[in-house]
């Protein structure tokens, strides 16, 4: 975190761009996968977004995901907790690119049971997500006045972090109560995987302070 307290040097630059890296790949992956798919194999949304692996996004989406991996690993923050988040969201981004999601038909034995073990991992990736948004993005050094910009970028952490979680939950209940319901026509998981993504890349790009920066002085 920056402040007007902080000198910018190019450490700290160096940082706010690996944040807004990861904030700008995770809001353009569904409309980079959705206007793909329309201009390569015709229009159509997936059921899912990691349903654009049986598409031809498939890189696409693997490339993402993987990049995303690399850049959390390589994010480091105030505290231990910081690494572990970042190192944990690596490992369940990696994992979601190499176990992916069961085919829509005609899944075997073995290609469910990989499916399973995608969900287990999408969901500890969505909640490593919402933890760095409630927990560790609204953390201010005790050694320094909170700035204005720093509460409003709370908010916007506080915000995105429940929209994951309030996603994550409504996932779950499609899953388990309305598999085979006429909702399922509008494809409601992939919008909520959607939002929580989009939550997700703009609280990455608040904490790289291309939105809400704080005003230098001096």
């Amino acid at each position: 975190m920056t402040s007007e307290n902080t000198p910018v040097t190019p450490l700290v630059i160096g940082y706010l761009a690996l944040r807004r890296a990861i904030g700008v790949i995770g809001t353009a992956l569904p409309f980079v996968l959705v206007a793909g798919k329309w201009l390569i194999d015709g229009w159509g949304i997936q059921p899912s977004i990691s349903a654009y692996y049986y598409t031809s996004m498939r890189d696409v989406f693997v490339g993402s995901i993987c990049a995303i991996g690399v850049f959390l690993l390589s994010y480091h923050g105030y505290s231990r907790a910081d690494d572990l988040a970042g190192n944990l969201a690596c490992v369940f981004a990696a994992g979601l690119a190499l176990f992916p999601t069961s085919p829509l038909t005609g899944a075997s034995p073995t290609q469910a049971f990989v499916g399973h073990i995608h969900v287990t991992l999408a969901s500890a990736f969505f909640l490593t997500l919402a933890y760095f948004c409630l927990a560790l993005f609204r953390k201010t050094d005790p050694a320094k006045a909170m700035t204005a910009r720093k509460k409003e970028r709370n908010v916007v952490y506080t915000v995105c972090g429940y929209t994951i979680l309030a996603c994550i939950g409504l996932v779950a209940i499609d899953f388990a109560f309305l598999r085979g319901s006429a909702l399922q026509a509008i494809d409601p998981v992939f919008w909520l995987e959607s939002a929580a993504v989009l939550a997700f890349g703009i609280s990455w790009l608040t904490k790289g302070e291309a939105i809400l920066a704080d005003v230098a002085t001096g």
